[in-house]
């Protein structure tokens, strides 16, 4: 059953949240996070990616990177930015974009449930992005970037979460990209051992809905560090990683696009006559943003398509190649366009549909790539039957929104 566990979390006084609170470290560039930074001195990304107060000649993962990291986080603690509360508490973090509501429990995940797999993945990780924050977490000592976690609703949990929620929130604020951010701390230690007692009884299992590298990065220092500490129990702090637990219900995946480069020595007309042997290809006088499944939208040379598979590909019954995006993989990017591995070919890129449509149109338009395809979003229904099946999705297959934002909780160990 599952653990949360309540920490006594480093967080910014209300007056500061809304300048502490930063998009997460990966879904920026470090000219994007210098960007991001210019006039917002206390912004965690000075935390999280630290190469934006270093020469940008200096490599991402140089040591002088993580070093400088760890003296601006202890610097907010100096300055009094960042506050430990004074015992371990669990906490209440609502995210509202648009007309929707997402609420999420803020305690730590278990490092032994994550290795007996109590806590589900539905990707793999890159050694190279994992070692990254790796480094950042021996340097710090801390869990900065919470994880995402899913898990099946529960009536008991929700109520208790509604009820907590009626209260005013200890901060409150609306970042610049429109999206709110409130956050309760949960000081009644009824209502903690409550929740955690629901948990271990009731919730099953954990879902990884977006913080693979970084989950695995802090399971990867906790065995470091569990190896060479000769008086180990598996209580210490490190043996526990931040994360934010919220109902599948709640949750919305969005579409992950992709775009291609080169049509593979095809020509327009070459290609589209390939697609037809296992598409119907309709042009479409209107963006395509696919709600069906077995539904593909394609730009190229200025003109939108419909993609829709054929019955014997609508027939697949496997959880993973069902997917439209495996689908898409299978009998376009890799039968036609030669693209064999998408995590490491060059030919191909992602774009997450926050951006919308119009980013495929700009990078189409502009010369840069030949053909975008937008794509219907998988489920949750879909990732947990996946997850659940000891399967991996295809990459880039979800992309969550709201992301949740770094500095607002940190979890610190010795």
């Amino acid at each position: 059953m599952a653990i949360i566990r309540p920490f006594a979390a480093y967080r910014p006084k209300p007056e500061y949240a809304a300048e502490v609170a930063a998009k997460p470290y990966d879904v920026l560039n470090s000219e994007e996070a210098r960007e991001e930074v210019k006039g917002h001195p206390l912004s965690f990304l000075h935390v999280g990616k630290a190469e934006v107060d270093l020469d940008p000649s200096i490599p991402v993962t140089d040591p002088r990177v993580y070093q400088k990291a760890k003296e601006n986080f202890e610097k907010l603690i100096r300055d009094e930015i960042l506050v430990q509360d004074p015992e371990p508490y669990l906490y209440v973090y609502a995210q509202t974009m648009g007309d929707r509501t997402q609420y999420g429990l803020v305690g730590c995940a278990s490092v032994e449930e994550y290795r007996l797999n109590i806590i589900k993945k539905h990707e793999l990780t890159r050694k190279d992005k994992e070692e990254d924050r790796c480094e950042h977490i021996r340097v710090t000592k801390s869990h900065s970037g919470p994880i995402f976690l899913t898990y099946r609703d529960n009536p008991e949990i929700n109520t208790i979460v509604t009820s907590i929620v009626q209260e005013a929130p200890e901060n409150d604020h609306v970042a610049s990209d429109g999206v709110r951010h409130q956050c309760w701390v949960i000081r009644e230690k009824s209502t903690i051992q409550n929740i955690v007692s629901i948990f271990q009884s009731q919730v099953r299992e954990l879902y990884i809905a977006d913080g693979h590298h970084r989950s695995a990065a802090a399971v990867t220092v906790a065995q470091e560090r569990a190896a060479v500490n000769p008086n180990h129990t598996g209580q210490e702090e490190y043996n526990f990683f931040l994360a934010v637990y919220f109902p599948a219900s709640q949750l919305k995946i969005l579409d992950y696009n992709r775009l291609v480069k080169d049509l593979h020595g095809l020509t327009k007309e070459e290609f589209l006559k390939r697609l037809e042997e296992h598409f119907r290809v309709t042009p479409s006088l209107e963006q395509v943003r696919p709600k069906v499944k077995g539904t593909i939208g394609m730009y190229l040379d200025h003109e939108w398509y419909i993609l829709e598979a054929d019955a014997q590909l609508k027939a697949i019954d496997d959880p993973i190649e069902s997917l439209d995006v495996a689908i898409l993989q299978r009998y376009v990017l890799d039968s036609i366009l030669g693209i064999h591995d998408p995590r490491t070919d060059k030919r191909i890129d992602f774009v997450g549909g926050i951006r919308g449509l119009r980013e495929l149109e700009r990078r189409v338009d502009s010369g840069e790539m030949q053909v975008a395809f937008s794509m219907c979003p998988p489920s949750m229904d879909e990732l947990m039957r996946i997850a659940d099946a000891g399967k991996i999705m295809p990459p880039k297959s979800t992309w969550f929104e709201p992301k949740l934002r770094d500095g607002l909780f940190v979890h610190v160990f010795d």
